[in-house]
């Protein structure tokens, strides 16, 4: 199976233990978009408001073509700034549009109590609860 990881980037640290292990059952990993710069947004925004929207702009378009060449997302809801479970804006966008392409959603850990959380229950993510063995 082809999976794409999203999360925010305060966890790419995360993902190279995460991968092996999905390489080793199988399966092929595809990183999130700004995963070898994951700071790059900062840059941007110190550059000025014009290049940090025309960046995000970028980054967002990227989200459609990437997904569909993927068989499912896993989305790796791990605490962030005390929040468990956390998804932020630009994970809950890939999650929205991977369920508008009919993508199978995995979530790490449970949905998060947040401002997307009744969006979350609609999309209906299979939740993995930290076992990777359940992507199937």
């Amino acid at each position: 199976m082809e999976i794409l990881i999203c999360c925010s980037k305060h966890q790419y640290h995360k993902i190279p233990k995460l991968k092996e292990e999905l390489k080793k059952a199988g399966h092929k990993v595809n990183l999130p978009n700004s995963y070898g710069q994951p700071f790059k947004e900062e840059e941007m925004k110190n550059m000025g408001k014009l290049e940090h929207i025309v960046w995000k702009q970028k980054m967002m378009k990227l989200h459609e073509p990437k997904i569909k060449l993927n068989d499912v997302i896993l989305v790796l809801n791990l605490e962030k700034n005390n929040q468990q479970n956390y998804i932020g804006g630009a994970t809950f966008l890939e999650i929205y549009k991977a369920w508008e392409l009919e993508k199978k959603i995995f979530l790490y850990n449970p949905i998060p109590n947040n401002i997307f959380t009744d969006e979350l229950i609609g999309i209906n993510p299979i939740i993995l609860n930290q076992d990777l063995s359940k992507i199937k």
